[in-house]
């Protein structure tokens, strides 16, 4: 059989948006192995070369992620690989597009309708960025196809494939995020610094009154009875729902006094930047590891659902809190997908430190680690970190964490939660009979399954994780009886994620989906002999 390859070995960055895989020789018995090979016609960039070539040994030829055989990292289902097909359509742009103008139509709902001030100021402001977004992704698609006709076999210019390949498309993400979350941010940082009082969510407020607390009193808490103390319409603010760690971001205001620099939204940004710089990174295949982990086109995907899309982007510019949490879980994942499992434990620890809801992820990856021998690795910074930061806080007053963090979540507060999106647990809560219960029931039962799934058929790889944590945290946000529409962001992103952490063909190691309890299997890699 005749195999088309290009002259140059395709590169991570080359290959958008499709994925390489290795053609080992003939195994040792003689048989030839299965060769996957490019589809004519098929979505990509650079197409085939004009005459066939030998099939050299180690020979890297492209295929589509669709074709991938599902032991080896493709897509498992039928309906994985049509999201494969659709996600990847006309080189990705297809999607963007859509994304890009579903977004600047929901800012400019917002900025038009929303009841809170702050949403206000920040779709006024981000539906030109996504506006702007929509019209150069528009022109890179044209590009695109342009230079996809006339290329010839011997592929396209690197500076070519930096403007309407992946690198372009990453650029773009990147700027619409400092246009559509970043700048909105800095501009209500800045109004708040003049005077404005409309132009921060409460939650921004609780944090940076947290650090003030934990620099003067030593813990980031008020007691119950000094929440009880204030006026009725100050005793929501009064609490902090967070783990200490959370109090890391309002220091700067308690340190330096009222700036824009020093909001807590600033810093919340500054963090997450740096940790999504890192996880991207961590799955280039320079500094990967594994380098099979490295799928551009995957990675664009996962950054454009953590940075762009407008549930992010707007919680980032008005609210900020979940977004360093969420970045932190997302590192964490990216750790263990490139067998860092020490610093991986680090990273979930200081999510954990922060906030409550990285806790399942922390079971989780704790899970895979064990599953995959890293667990000493893995556990004294998930379970060390998170308890590190209770000491101060126990050893002033330890009624005043759990009436904050544990207490109040649960409605036994001395005020009601605002967190009441109209989910199932909520419409249950509110409208049937003993409903809170109900939906306290149906949470656990949903908790009871995923345990017996991740104890009885244990995830051995990070993509499989993140997959278990998007259900699962899905579905606990809708069950919950006091939860908020923005809580979704977390889902979506890791399921999103686990597309940039899936091997995109070949058996590598340990990172078989999942393994039954007890079966034994050996999970190095082995030789092409065999």
């Amino acid at each position: 059989m005749v195999v088309v390859v290009s002259e140059k070995p395709i590169t991570a960055e080359d290959a958008d948006p499709i994925t390489t895989a290795r053609i080992t020789p003939k195994s040792a018995k003689g048989s030839a192995p299965d060769v996957p090979t490019a589809p004519p016609g098929g979505d990509r960039d650079e197409p085939p070369a004009e005459s066939a070539a030998p099939l050299a040994e180690n020979a890297t030829v492209p295929t589509t992620p669709a074709q991938a055989d599902p032991e080896e990292g493709g897509p498992r289902t039928g309906i994985g690989r049509f999201f494969t097909r659709v996600d990847q359509a006309a080189g990705g742009y297809a999607v963007d597009l859509t994304l890009y103008a579903l977004s600047a139509a929901f800012a400019l709902i917002t900025a038009l309708n929303s009841t809170l001030l702050p949403h206000r100021a920040w779709g006024t402001i981000a539906v030109w960025s996504y506006s702007a977004a929509f019209l150069v992704a528009g022109l890179q698609f044209a590009g695109y196809l342009i230079t996809r006709r006339r290329a010839t076999g011997a592929g396209r210019s690197r500076s070519v494939a930096a403007l309407f390949g992946n690198g372009g498309r990453a650029a773009v993400t990147w700027t619409v995020w400092g246009a559509a979350a970043l700048l909105p941010l800095v501009v209500q940082a800045v109004q708040r610094a003049g005077g404005r009082t409309d132009r921060a969510q409460e939650e921004v407020l609780v944090v940076e009154h947290m650090g003030e607390r934990l620099l003067n009193e030593g813990t980031p808490y008020l007691s119950r009875d000094a929440i009880a103390a204030l006026p009725a319409d100050e005793r929501l603010t009064g609490y902090s729902p967070y783990q200490p760690g959370m109090s890391i971001f309002g220091l700067p205001r308690a340190l330096f006094g009222d700036g824009w620099w020093t909001d807590s939204r600033v810093w919340f940004a500054l963090f997450t930047a740096a940790i999504l710089i890192a996880a991207v990174v961590l799955l280039h295949p320079r500094f990967s590891r594994r380098p099979s982990v490295a799928r551009s086109f995957a990675t664009v995907r996962a950054l454009q659902a953590v940075t762009v899309l407008p549930i992010c982007a707007l919680t980032l510019a008005t609210g900020g809190d979940d977004i360093p949490v969420l970045a932190f879980c997302l590192l964490a994942l990216t750790l263990a997908a490139t067998d860092r499992y020490g610093w991986a434990g680090v990273a979930i620890g200081a999510a954990a430190a922060c906030k409550l809801i990285a806790l399942p992820v922390v079971a989780v990856l704790a899970v895979l680690a064990l599953a995959v021998g890293r667990g000493g690795r893995f556990l004294p910074g998930a379970i060390g970190l998170p308890i590190l930061v209770l000491v101060a806080p126990f050893q002033v007053d330890q009624d005043g964490f759990l009436e904050n963090v544990i207490r109040f979540p649960l409605g036994h507060g001395l005020v009601t939660s605002p967190a009441q999106s109209p989910f199932p647990g909520y419409l249950l809560s509110q409208n049937v009979p003993n409903g809170r219960y109900v939906a306290l029931g149906l949470l656990l039962a949903v908790a009871l399954v995923i345990t017996v799934r991740i104890l009885w058929w244990r995830p051995r790889s990070a993509d499989t994780a993140s997959l278990i944590c998007g259900w699962g945290l899905l579905a606990a946000i809708l069950l919950m009886p006091t939860t908020r529409f923005g809580y979704l962001l977390y889902p979506i992103a890791f399921l999103v994620w686990a597309g940039a952490l899936r091997p995109p063909l070949g058996k590598i190691g340990s990172d078989s989906a999942s393994e039954p309890l007890g079966t034994q299997q050996s999970h190095s890699s082995k030789s092409p002999a065999g």
